[in-house]
């Protein structure tokens, strides 16, 4: 699962699953794949060379082990394979730094180790309140799903039953959901051809 607003774009290690078992999704190979489907991501929008951010799954990137023995073991154990393999991988570092740094344009997607911690700083920019009356009137954040063969975008909202019928939706979602995929397809189209010319070459 990737979800992107504006220019920042973040995948998760693990999606729906309780904070206790976090830890043990948390595993070299999990990381690996989902690092190669984030690199491979932008890439579908024409970025050649994908600059990754890794957000740590501990507090203070684990303090050294003290918080936590995971972002040193296993989540900067795979980034330094990336980094000596020549990709332009970095982290494991604390979220706040990650996604203000992905948020910029500095990196060109992010990867997040569970549920919340990719899903808030994707959903806040997105979000708009009527000052008058305290009630949200615009959600933007389209949901990318990354490893299939073929294009999959939705809107990154629930289904929200309590207004349906009632003509209160906005639209706005779907409309960047479909927008998403159309800039995915181009963009896949032209990186397939390139990609095969210089093979040929």
């Amino acid at each position: 699962m990737m979800l992107a607003h504006d220019r920042l774009r973040v995948s998760h290690i693990s999606t729906h699953a309780a904070m206790a078992d976090v830890p043990a999704l948390v595993t070299k190979d999990r990381t690996r794949s989902v690092n190669n489907l984030t690199i491979d991501a932008p890439r579908s929008l024409g970025v050649a060379e994908p600059k990754i951010g890794v957000a740590a799954l501990n507090p203070c990137a684990g303090e050294g082990g003290f918080l936590g023995k995971e972002d040193h073991e296993v989540i900067g154990h795979v980034i330094g394979e990336y980094q000596q393999a020549g990709k332009q991988v970095s982290g494991p570092k604390s979220g706040e730094i990650v996604f203000v740094r992905a948020a910029t344009g500095e990196f060109d997607a992010a990867v997040a180790m569970y549920c919340d911690l990719g899903h808030i700083p994707v959903k806040l920019p997105g979000l708009r309140m009527d000052g008058s009356t305290g009630k949200l009137v615009k959600l933007n954040g389209v949901t990318i799903t990354l490893g299939l063969p073929f294009i999959r975008t939705s809107v990154d909202h629930g289904a929200a039953f309590d207004i349906a019928g009632k003509g209160l939706a906005s639209p706005q979602c779907l409309i960047d959901a479909i927008d998403f995929a159309f800039r995915l397809t181009g963009n896949q189209q032209m990186h397939s051809a390139t990609h095969g010319k210089a093979a040929a070459e």
